[in-house]
């Protein structure tokens, strides 16, 4: 069986939890973990339980979602034979999604929607489903299978995205500008000591570096897909830039002396904002950026504009 995970919040799934408050229910979910996929009668003998118990109690695990079903051909007629579904459940409360700004703009930007980039090996992209073109090749970065990745990285060099200015758009005029993404530097296979400087700019104007601390790989993301392997980037750190008319900040700690006004929001249709590693960088650690389907976080690059 492939290796397939489930991170359940029971806060979201209390139908799981009432599915395993039963320690009939747990025995027959281990055993057709352990044993593999198998038919109500098998599992009975196998048990030691009642016909009638197993089918029942089989039932309320297909519908949580927990045991899959298959129809067969018998030596009578058809069997239905139950698998299953994943191999490890983990019980984690999700971290509670930021509330919805009233005055905001909000836009999501999956990271393979980049306008622009420039990127040296090694680099690379994959989708929740598969590698992306050819590793270590940065002509792989213009294909147009990238707006299905959910991971990129490259050594130096940078990507940038193209938002729609819809406060412009609307009118409207801005008070702060927040940009959030999950990042770790890049190392081949994994390394918690490997600062990288990483530089945000915004409309052609860097609004700070963050030096991040290292590639990390001590244990899977939680949306890492189960098909990429240990050894290689599993998450990073989930990182908010603000710019107001009071300078840069990055996580609320002053980062610079970047203003709304260096940005000439007003002048410009669309926002560009660029995310890389510079070639003289003190720390030319390489970059991850992990979107949805990888890492820790399951979101896009997000854009915000806070409206006056």
């Amino acid at each position: 069986m492939t290796n397939q995970i489930l991170v359940v919040d029971p806060l979201e799934r209390p139908d799981i939890l009432r599915s395993l408050a039963s320690e009939v229910r747990v025995r027959i979910l281990e055993h057709l973990t352990r044993k593999g996929p198998r038919n109500v009668n098998q599992v009975s003998e196998e048990l030691d339980l009642p016909q009638s118990t197993v089918s029942s109690n089989m039932q309320i695990l297909v519908d949580a979602g927990l045991v899959q079903t298959r129809s067969e051909k018998g030596r009578k007629g058809s069997q239905k034979i139950c698998a299953s579904t994943f191999t490890e459940m983990l019980i984690a409360f999700k971290e509670p999604t930021p509330a919805k700004h009233a005055n905001a703009i909000e836009v999501a930007m999956p990271i393979g929607l980049y306008t622009r980039c420039e990127v040296s090996a090694p680099c690379g992209l994959c989708s929740p489903d598969g590698i992306i073109g050819l590793l270590d090749v940065p002509d792989t970065f213009l294909d147009p299978d990238r707006m299905r990745a959910g991971l990129l990285w490259f050594n130096h060099g940078f990507v940038e995205y193209q938002f729609p200015n819809n406060a412009k758009l609307a009118g409207t005029s801005v008070r702060a500008l927040e940009l959030t993404l999950e990042l770790s530097s890049e190392v081949p296979g994994t390394s918690k000591d490997w600062p990288s400087d990483i530089t945000v700019a915004i409309n052609g104007y860097e609004i700070g570096t963050w030096t991040s601390p290292g590639d990390y790989g001590d244990k899977r993301g939680k949306y890492t897909p189960d098909w990429w392997k240990l050894a290689g980037s599993q998450y990073g750190d989930l990182k908010r830039w603000e710019v107001t008319d009071a300078g840069t900040f990055l996580d609320g700690t002053r980062l610079s002396d970047c203003s709304l006004g260096d940005l000439e929001l007003n002048a410009h249709r669309s926002i560009r904002v660029r995310i890389g590693v510079k070639e003289d960088a003190r720390h030319p650690g390489g970059i991850n950026i992990f979107g949805r389907g990888f890492g820790n976080h399951d979101q896009d690059i997000a854009l915000r504009l806070i409206r006056s």
